[in-house]
């Protein structure tokens, strides 16, 4: 085992590139500018400094600068339920004192399986992996190894035809004009387009695909046990990077019966990167996944939503599902905006506001929704565990909420390549003709803003270095 310091770990646990969902970069540098790394032995190399992070647009906060001070918020929304032991709300802000995390609902043993998914193997020994076998955290993977071109030769020769859709400028839509107007591609962040290989709803409803992206985190555990104590699955949408910070947690979900699927490994936007690139971004995370609890996830989320033709045929040939979140127009979309509570950008009120919004529209539904939430920050945790969801298992009439997997009909073994039945559920095809959806230029999503978070502090991190999650990161290394 090595003993990393503080320092050093404030850097391996929690970084995150400029990141929002509604949004993608304004600025974003390109893979080739960033600076290499080389990883040391035993451990990658730390991810980029805010330094060296992608410049942000407009509505982020600028390095350096002081979020914006915000009244304590008072709960103006109505919810039906809360969790008696939800943290007040004047608490979940910018910069919030960190609160004491939770043990793990179950320790994971090398060789256990999980209950509802059969024919799996063992899970393998989280203590064996080694960060210095993987890429550089939270950066587009290098695509010159073995691994990222024996991926590509499987696309080239999966018999996929890969459209030539050049990627897109850093920018998001502003920078894109002709891409955010040519129907051809089927840009969701920029037209709302989506493919009949898309997922962004569940066929039934009153069902609610639950899904939780970018972990897992130091506080994952804590949304872990009350999802055990309420009986509640969902599909946890992880970073590859995050997974080889904590593999013991993404062990511990996978064990519970949550489903697990692919988030890239560097949550950068896809529609901005080489063939290659978005392959070794997508192998990658599939690697790690595989490397931890033994099994391929068939499903993915693209980073920020940001989704293309192209990107769409390179999933197709890595056996991986695209799912998105429901948007019903350009300015309503399913999304909590959580993530940015931790920024400064919103307060918690609001996310509540934007949850009591999705709500009012759930009614108008003749199907079921996906809604956009995060288990990287303590906020967002606590704004799911102690308000979100209490609300919503106390809806009249009910919700079935579920993984997106079990929102489709499927049982939970379809959501892995091993555990599949191809003949029953054939793996994603090629063709289908794109359509278009509600969403279109001039939405939330097509304004090309972003927000930064940064990397915790040494102090805080001595907090939050704390009882058993410190331990499982320790043995992780």
């Amino acid at each position: 085992m090595r003993i990393v310091t503080l320092s050093q770990s404030s850097l391996f646990i929690i970084a995150v590139l400029s990141h929002h969902h509604n949004h993608i970069p304004r600025q974003a540098t390109s893979p080739s500018s960033l600076p290499p790394t080389t990883p040391s032995s035993g451990i990658s190399a730390p991810p980029p400094s805010p330094a060296t992070l992608p410049p942000s647009g407009s509505g982020s906060l600028p390095p350096g600068s002081t979020p914006p001070t915000r009244p304590a918020p008072t709960l103006s929304v109505s919810l039906e339920s809360t969790n008696p032991t939800a943290r007040p709300l004047s608490d979940i802000i910018v910069n919030a004192s960190s609160a004491p995390t939770r043990a793990l609902p179950t320790t994971p043993v090398p060789g256990s399986k999980p209950t509802g998914v059969n024919g799996v193997p063992g899970l393998p020994d989280a203590n064996l992996l080694r960060p210095a076998d993987y890429p550089p955290l939270d950066r587009p993977p290098p695509v010159d190894s073995p691994e990222v071109e024996e991926w590509y030769q499987q696309v080239m020769n999966s018999g996929i035809s890969i459209p030539d859709i050049p990627p897109t400028n850093p920018g998001g839509c502003p920078n894109n004009t002709a891409a955010a107007t040519n129907a051809s591609i089927c840009w969701w962040t920029c037209s709302g387009c989506t493919a009949p290989t898309d997922v962004s709803d569940c066929p039934d409803k009153m069902t609610w695909g639950l899904t939780y992206d970018d972990g897992p985190s130091l506080y994952t555990p804590d949304l872990l046990n009350y999802l055990d104590e309420q009986k509640l699955k969902t599909t946890f949408f992880v970073v590859g990077s995050r997974v080889i910070s904590f593999p013991h947690i993404l062990q511990a979900e996978y064990l519970a019966d949550h489903q697990i699927a692919v988030h890239t490994w560097s949550h950068y936007p896809l529609t901005t990167l080489s063939t290659r690139e978005i392959i070794a971004e997508l192998g990658w995370s599939k690697k790690v996944i595989y490397d931890t609890i033994g099994v391929t996830p068939n499903m993915m989320r693209p980073p920020f939503g940001d989704i293309d033709n192209r990107v769409r045929a390179i999933c197709t040939a890595m056996g991986l599902t695209p799912v998105m979140w429901t948007r019903l127009s350009p300015q309503v979309t399913f999304n909590t905006d959580d993530f940015d509570i931790h920024s400064g950008l919103v307060t918690v009120e609001e996310v509540l506001g934007n949850w009591k919004d999705i709500l009012s529209n759930v009614s108008t539904l003749d199907h079921g929704f996906i809604v956009l939430e995060h288990d990287l920050f303590q906020q967002t945790v606590e704004v799911a565990t102690g308000y979100i969801l209490p609300d919503a298992l106390a809806h009249k009439p009910p919700f079935t909420i579920e993984p997106v997997i079990s929102c489709l009909r499927k049982p939970l073994a379809y959501a892995y390549i091993e555990s599949n039945n191809n003949d029953t559920n054939p793996p994603p095809a090629a063709g289908g003709r794109p359509t278009l959806s509600s969403g279109a230029p001039g939405s939330a999503e097509a304004t090309g803003g972003s927000s930064h978070s940064w990397l915790p502090s040494d102090s805080k991190m001595n907090s939050l270095l704390g009882g058993s999650i410190a331990a499982l990161f320790l043995a992780a290394l």
